[in-house]
């Protein structure tokens, strides 16, 4: 199976909610639990440390692919938050 790559569809913001991240993010020393919603998520849905170097290396090691982030941001969160549970 082909993974196809994708760019990310800005104001999507899945990715900041759906999983939960160990590693700490500013404004969270703790990481998050998944369905949380990342504290660095603006209201745009749009990451405040995107390019920046206290940005955690799971966020900035994202890829977008078509069978994690489906065709909307709502299959986005679906698929993001089924694969969360499943791990």
């Amino acid at each position: 199976m082909k993974i196809q790559p994708m760019s990310c569809r800005l104001g999507c913001g899945a990715c900041c909610i759906a999983p939960s991240i160990s590693s700490p993010i500013p404004g969270m020393p703790n990481g998050k639990k998944a369905g949380e919603r990342c504290i660095q998520l603006d209201n745009n849905n749009l990451c405040k440390l995107f390019g920046d170097a206290s940005r955690p290396k799971v966020c900035s090691d994202f890829t977008a692919t078509l069978d994690v982030c489906g065709q909307t941001n709502e299959q986005a969160l679906t698929l993001i938050t089924e694969l969360e549970q499943m791990t």
